[in-house]
């Protein structure tokens, strides 16, 4: 299954790994250590191939995907043996990459979003074509009339107000140009009701949020351990520190709020409770790429004995996300192609804030992410056979 990945930010940190690292598995140079759908549990025919995705997308800056790649060598994040080895690859995915729309109101932009996406996707000849939003987290969307139907979405859009967030935005230009989406990104995205009832009247899924890969993958294991023992979880507290330009767009207040927010809601819906405590985000400049969380927990067990834990997590963060990038792409397109509609719950597994899980335990979610990749690959077994 020829897939496209349309790469919202494709020029940012997280987006040039998955790039370098789809196109060095294609080629063969690099193993898939990270990548999810290559356990025994999840492989199989459904999936589009490595050799099978096709990258694209859009971003606000023009800095060369090959000088991006370069950076990221020097910082330590990508192999620089990669690189240099993937020249003619990287420039054909540059001539894919294209200016963010620009134009008098969001209709405009959406339009000429949806072209893009459309001349992608008939120029490689795709089966399938996934956007996937790694670009910059945004404040909470503000409420607008506009967000209850795809109606009143539509009026909205041609006027002159800016009525959507951008990776909303390019949430209903991938639906109209019959993409399938994923934001990875705790930015809304598809939460809105108008977008929700596009996917369905256009037949298509969509997934997110807040891809989970650090600090918040280890609550999400940590959390459901305290709550299973019966033990009381007192307070809770973390502080991260980031590099890079994710820490840097989180000094906005609206934006750390929202990061925030999606990274402390698995304390709650895991333990039943709010114990004390606060998640806080500060940038360091230095760090670049890599990212440090420290955590303290406080906790009570038999006859209010009183104990404490603490962790450090010290992880790169394009590393970290890339695999988890073409996971969901491949997922993705399997979902759209065996017919799947509206919100992908079943890919909880992957994000900090899942969209309608009713879980937030890691293993909890791994075992719905087994059973749900086992059917796509039964279908799929199923349709081969029929057309044997």
């Amino acid at each position: 299954m020829r897939t496209g990945v349309w790469l919202v930010g494709a020029r940012g940190s997280v987006a040039t790994t998955s790039i370098v690292g789809g196109l060095a598995l294609r080629a063969g140079l690099a193993g898939p250590t990270g990548c999810v759908t290559e356990l025994p549990e999840l492989r199989g025919p459904a999936l589009p191939a490595f050799a099978d995705l096709v990258f694209g997308g859009h971003d606000v800056v023009t800095t060369p995907l090959a000088k991006r790649a370069e950076a990221l060598a020097a910082a330590g994040v990508l192999p620089g043996r990669l690189v240099a080895a993937l020249p003619d690859e990287l420039a054909a995915v540059e001539d894919e990459l294209r200016p963010a729309p620009t134009g008098a109101t969001q209709a405009v932009r959406a339009v000429a979003a949806a072209r893009d996406l459309i001349g992608f996707r008939d120029r490689h000849e795709l089966d399938r074509l996934v956007v996937v939003n790694v670009s910059a987290t945004e404040p909470p969307a503000h409420p607008h009339p506009g967000h209850a139907d795809p109606a009143a979405l539509r009026a909205a859009l041609a006027g002159p107000q800016e009525v959507l967030p951008a990776s909303s935005l390019y949430a209903y230009a991938a639906l109209e140009a019959g993409c399938p989406y994923v934001d990875f990104t705790p930015s809304t995205g598809a939460r809105l009701p108008a977008l929700h009832a596009l996917a369905v009247e256009r037949g298509l899924p969509y997934a997110g949020h807040d891809g989970k890969t650090g600090e918040t993958l280890v609550k999400s294991v940590l959390a459901p351990m305290f709550a299973m023992r019966h033990l009381r979880v007192r307070s809770w507290s973390g502080l991260n520190l980031l590099g890079g330009g994710d820490g840097a767009n989180l000094v906005d207040p609206g934006a750390n709020a929202a990061k925030v927010e999606s990274k402390q809601r698995v304390l709650g819906e895991t333990l039943g409770y709010v114990p004390q405590g606060e998640t806080r985000i500060d940038f360091v400049e230095e760090l670049g790429d890599f990212k440090t969380a420290w955590d303290l927990i406080t906790f009570s067990g038999f006859l209010d004995t009183r104990m404490r834990m603490e962790f450090t997590w010290h992880g790169c963060d394009s590393a970290l996300a890339a695999p988890l990038v073409l996971d969901l792409a491949r997922l993705t397109a399997a979902a759209h192609a065996a017919g799947e509609v509206g919100p992908l719950t079943e890919l909880g597994f992957f994000f900090k804030d899942p969209l309608g899980s009713p879980s937030h335990s890691l293993t909890e979610q791994w075992v719905r992410l087994v059973t749900f990749t086992r059917s796509l690959h039964a279908g799929q077994e199923s349709a081969d056979g029929h057309a044997d």
